[in-house]
């Protein structure tokens, strides 16, 4: 499985990051402890959504969708 992820920071709370991995554990601990460039100066994180998709493709694709301006405002709106 994949999973595409919506983090919101707790230290600044007007800060959110979208991504995607295969092992969605492991990838939070890497974000809350640093080890990620586009995340580390916000940490800690906490999970607010993740959506699991069979394929790796299918999650990239939905990724992107949620970085897109309808796909924020779709997360602002069900998420948030």
């Amino acid at each position: 499985m994949y999973y595409v992820y919506i983090l919101q920071s707790i230290s600044h709370p007007t800060q959110y990051y979208t991504g995607m991995t295969s092992d969605l554990k492991t990838r939070i601990q890497q974000h809350n402890h640093g080890y990620v460039s586009h995340t580390s100066k916000f940490t800690p994180w906490k999970l607010l959504a993740y959506f699991a998709l069979d394929s790796r493709d299918k999650a990239a694709k939905f990724e992107q969708y949620l970085k897109s301006g309808s796909g924020r405002e779709f997360a602002k709106k069900h998420f948030r």
